[in-house]
């Protein structure tokens, strides 16, 4: 909504914005543009009063895939992604979603979605800068019951979620098949000191 890009042009952290549900990408760069221009609008203070607040512009915007009709992870959704980012004039900065349309909702599927976007790195592919999981202390879900007692705290209430073990494991392999890669990037962009700098 365009209250949440002015709100995100103001953040000082990096901001992502999912395609739409139908898969459309359009929306999420359209959304990258907006937050990336200053903006002023009504708000409230920390004290409760209104206030116009004015805002510099957000560069840290990125393109979140997180599926729609069909997933959007392969290399052919991710190099549509980057040319409609290109045409934009914008980075070339994308996270996949490993969840939701990406892995039709089947928790269990988010190592196999991770795994193809590792993939596609480790073949040179520099504009996948994230993936996101959804994960939870046990696999699944569960409906909140009429008695908050029955709940269980450590099963997810919201989307079916990965459990933990085998969310460290898909992320330790990960980890271990992009060490070198990441090492190599990071390299390249860490400023070097000049002499005497702290």
């Amino acid at each position: 909504s365009q209250t949440h890009r002015e709100m995100a042009s103001g953040l000082s952290s990096p901001v992502g914005f999912k395609n739409g549900t139908d898969g459309n990408i359009d929306m999420a760069v359209n959304a990258i543009k907006s937050t990336l221009r200053p903006h002023h609008f009504l708000g409230i203070t920390k004290d409760g009063r209104s206030a116009i607040f004015h805002t510099r512009g957000n560069r840290y915007g990125h393109v979140v895939l997180r599926g729609g009709l069909r997933p959007n992870y392969d290399h052919a959704n991710v190099a549509y992604c980057e040319a409609l980012l290109k045409g934009a004039g914008l980075p070339l900065s994308i996270v996949i979603d490993c969840s939701h349309g990406n892995s039709e909702k089947d928790p269990g599927r988010q190592p196999e979605v991770l795994q193809d976007g590792v993939h596609q790195i480790l073949a040179g592919n520099k504009s996948i800068v994230g993936f996101m999981l959804e994960s939870h202390l046990h696999a699944g879900r569960q409906s909140i019951p009429a008695d908050l007692r029955a709940l269980d705290p450590e099963v997810s209430v919201t989307d079916a979620c990965l459990d933990w073990e085998s969310t460290e494991k898909a992320l330790r392999q990960a980890c271990d098949q992009l060490k070198g890669v990441l090492r190599r990037r990071w390299g390249r962009c860490r400023r070097r000191k000049s002499p005497g700098q702290p």
